[in-house]
């Protein structure tokens, strides 16, 4: 009777605007396969599966292996990888960063007070001398919301301390001239960096704070020592700042106090519009290191599932592979940062994804499995695609981005990060309906989640990309239980020598997401419609005029 019905469904849905109904899953993805996969690529042996290593080789063999003994098809022009052109840049001999001019000079030891690098691939060695320093607030310059921290002030050649986040990061709403306490691209240390470098500084400081970080200082001095990856560019990255780095929040407030100014009441005024930028009179800043600079090739995965009916439309399903390689040890020597759970599992996802859609057999549309590199150095290979793509982005109707699932259990929530953004939703909740379970707007939607995985980069050529982790209103043990098991991961494991695989993970929780991602994924390859963002989105114009015509 199921079956019966459903050409009846799927009419009904469609003539009120929603998604069509996938079929009746006779098939589920296997936790199995997703386990397998997991415990493989977060081994020691793959050590970290940084970019450039031998671990990134490893990675490249076991998935090209697992996605040919599923039949899938090479998805790049014929071939399984797309190129992605880097430059790894590794700081050596970095001197403290040193305030001088002040009442009493302030230096910040590299690595657990400051950590300094650069995005200029050109430059062996690096050294700003006496630059005069400036505080510009939150480093913002939005015309459109009539707000520029930069006004009235030349930094060119000078140090700019910059605050993380939005200024309205602390609101209790998500109304403000920021979206409130909902973090904005001007938020995110990538904009603050480029910013700075439109403005001409030589070197740009952001100031950590945990709660507008959303992480702590650990997580900082692990992802920004060591080898740093960059895209390459024609010029070497010139127009680059020539330092770009962060600062603790004491040694900030002591450099303020050093220039006479106080850190807190300079961050309240940064808050308001019309606040204007604070030279710190007399204060200079200075540092130097060496790069050890090599230039290489990462490589994009991509696997091809072509369709019945519609092959030249394509459904996207996207992870990243790589993680962090060695970094800052754990007190017992641990120094391999495993990546288990970021983000072995979203990569374990697509190959447990394609084997569930290769079993039940091609959907009407084509079907996309793509593995992204440099995804912990700043979204560089799904960036990378979206600006050299394998299908027109014209013709990729939209997909699903899985990244880090939670091994906190099974909730009766996701979070979907962006809700409301694209009519993606519309296909999850019809998911989440038959499983019982609804979605959540973000709980910390502060930290700015949005802005931090692959989706990004297909969001900004308009491509709708739906994603969603693993809700915090758990089964067993509810709101409490789901916030204290993501901040015990916050606080140690992310991005650290403990995020690694584990076989008394409770699997329930994966289990029924990846089941999600599935029937969304199904549905979509299997319908007509062509998702867009809602009326009004930041990214709807570009849809638009990507699909013109069509």
């Amino acid at each position: 009777m199921r079956i019966a019905l459903l050409p009846l469904l799927s009419l009904i849905a469609a003539a009120a605007g929603g998604p069509a109904l996938a079929a009746p899953r006779d098939v589920a993805p296997s936790i199995d396969t997703m386990k397998e996969v997991v415990k493989e690529l977060s081994s020691d042996a793959y050590e970290g599966r940084a970019p450039g290593t031998a671990g990134e080789e490893k990675t490249l063999a076991y998935l090209v292996q697992r996605f040919e003994a599923l039949g899938l098809k090479p998805g790049n022009k014929g071939s399984w990888f797309q190129d992605v052109p880097l430059v790894e840049i590794t700081a050596r001999d970095v001197t403290p960063l040193r305030f001088t001019g002040g009442k009493t000079a302030v230096s910040a030891e590299y690595g657990p007070e400051m950590v300094i690098a650069t995005y200029r691939t050109a430059q062996p060695h690096v050294e700003v001398k006496d630059s005069p320093v400036v505080f510009v607030g939150y480093g913002i310059n939005a015309p459109e919301k009539k707000w520029n921290d930069y006004a009235g002030v030349d930094v060119r050649g000078k140090t700019v301390i910059i605050l993380v986040n939005d200024p309205d990061y602390q609101a209790a709403a998500l109304t403000g001239p920021f979206n409130g306490r909902a973090m904005t691209y001007y938020g995110r240390w990538t904009y603050k960096f480029e910013e700075a470098a439109r403005q001409g500084a030589a070197a740009a400081i952001i100031v950590h704070d945990t709660e507008p970080a959303a992480y702590g200082w650990n997580v900082v001095q692990s992802s920004w020592t060591g080898a740093q990856h960059v895209a390459d560019s024609a010029d070497g990255n010139a127009r680059q700042s020539a330092a770009i780095g962060w600062i603790g929040k004491d040694k900030a407030a002591a450099l303020m106090a050093s220039a006479g100014l106080n850190l807190d009441t300079l961050s309240a005024a940064a808050k308001k519009r019309g606040f204007k930028a604070v030279p710190l009179k007399g204060v200079k800043a200075s540092v130097s290191f060496d790069n050890v600079v090599r230039k290489h090739r990462s490589r994009n995965v991509a696997a091809l599932l072509p369709g019945s009916t519609r092959p030249d439309e394509y459904v996207l399903y996207a992870a990243h592979w790589d993680h962090l390689g060695r970094c800052k040890a754990a007190p017992d020597g641990d120094d391999i940062c495993n990546g288990a759970i970021d983000n072995a599992t979203g990569t374990a996802a697509l190959v447990a994804l394609a084997e569930a859609n290769v079993k039940a057999g091609p959907a009407d549309r084509s079907q996309l499995f793509l593995a992204v590199t440099a995804e912990e150095s700043g979204l560089l290979g799904s960036a990378y695609y979206a600006d050299h793509p394998a299908v027109p982005l014209r013709q990729t109707v939209g997909g699903v981005n899985m990244d880090a699932l939670s091994m906190a259990g099974l909730a009766r929530n996701v979070v979907v990060i962006g809700k409301g953004k694209s009519q993606l939703d519309a296909y999850l909740d019809r998911a989440l309906a038959a499983q019982k379970r609804i979605a959540s707007m973000e709980p910390t939607p502060e930290k700015g989640f949005y802005y931090r995985s692959d989706h990004f980069s297909f969001a900004k050529k308009g491509v709708p990309m739906l994603y969603f982790e693993g809700g915090q209103d758990l089964v067993k043990g509810g709101t409490a239980a789901g916030a204290a098991a993501a901040r015990d991961y916050e606080e140690h494991r992310y991005h650290g020598p403990k995020d690694e695989y584990d076989p008394n993970w409770d699997w329930s929780g994966v289990k029924a997401d990846l089941e999600l991602y599935y029937d969304v994924g199904r549905a979509l390859a299997d319908s007509t419609d062509w998702p867009n963002w809602t009326p009004g989105d930041e990214f709807r114009a570009i849809r638009d005029r990507s699909r013109a015509g069509r």
